[in-house]
């Protein structure tokens, strides 16, 4: 019979059996809320005939959900102490493989041809909030055909996942148009923090990234994120003012003409700036500094 990991009196005999005490430094919040995880494993491609890539998966709450719905599971789990609970809580599975390491430290291409060969693959997390940032920027780079990726994160880094140009100075950045360039992204469920154990002190919020089709063109990629950190760097500045700062090598009036060039107007500020005019500058800034 398959534990019942959302009974909080059941998840604190476990952990209590075990010794375990919950880690500050690894940003741990495991998930008690009977009615997330099986939304998280349905809206995260966990199907037959799909892998799913599982990261941190806490006492396993998740991972049952996944292990009940697809056709194979890797969870790779940082803290060695959370292992024999989860030999305990979901062992049963004969789909589930558990790894013990940092995602941030695997080479993730050769663990899915390892873990899930000829198979689609998704990937499911309940993500520390301390982590949830490389981690995503992680995966991006990996540059790897993913069907998905569905993560529990804090609720403002969902939003600033999400954010538009000019919908909010301080939502809207770099992160937005990293993943932007490469996903959509859809908010898919709001969770309060009274769904965790211990309970954080933020709301979280479930968002699933899916590979865009065709990926922006953005030219050298390397330059276009050089450029848009540039951009946010000072964001009480104007556009070029902020730009002429920190390249010094590129004259004022040359960034203001290329800016005047995309139909910007002059006091224009980065959180205006949509995917395409990122690009349309990167390539501008690019030639400049070339001397072209």
């Amino acid at each position: 019979m398959m534990i019942n990991l959302t009974d909080m009196k059941t998840v604190r005999s476990i952990l209590s059996r075990h010794g375990f005490h919950f880690s500050k430094k690894l940003g741990q919040n495991f998930l008690v809320d009977p009615s997330v995880c099986p939304r998280i494993a349905e809206e995260g491609n966990a199907a037959p005939g799909f892998g799913v890539l599982e990261i941190g998966p806490g006492i396993g709450t998740l991972t049952q959900q996944l292990a009940l719905r697809a056709e194979k599971v890797t969870s790779v789990e940082l803290d060695q102490r959370l292992l024999p609970i989860l030999e305990e809580t979901v062992g049963e599975f004969d789909n589930l493989h558990i790894l013990h390491g940092d995602i941030l430290q695997f080479d993730v291409p050769q663990l899915l041809e390892q873990e899930f060969p000829g198979m689609h693959v998704a990937v499911c997390a309940n993500l520390p909030y301390y982590i949830t940032t490389p981690i995503i920027f992680n995966l991006l780079e990996s540059s790897l055909d993913f069907t998905s990726l569905t993560l529990m994160m804090q609720k403002e880094v969902a939003e600033r996942l999400a954010a538009q140009p000019g919908s909010s100075s301080k939502a809207y950045g770099p992160l937005s148009i990293a993943v932007q360039t490469q996903m959509s992204v859809d908010l898919a469920l709001e969770v309060g923090h009274a769904s965790f154990m211990p309970q954080p002190k933020v709301d979280s919020a479930v968002v699933v990234l899916t590979p865009l089709e065709k990926p922006a063109d953005v030219g050298d990629r390397k330059q276009f994120n050089r450029v848009v950190k540039l951009c946010f760097a000072q964001r009480r500045k104007t556009l070029a003012n902020s730009l002429s700062a920190a390249l010094p090598g590129i004259p004022k009036e040359s960034i203001q003409q290329a800016i005047a060039d995309m139909g910007l107007p002059a006091a224009v500020r980065g959180e205006q700036l949509t995917l395409e005019d990122f690009a349309a500058l990167s390539a501008a800034l690019g030639r400049e500094a070339d001397g072209d």
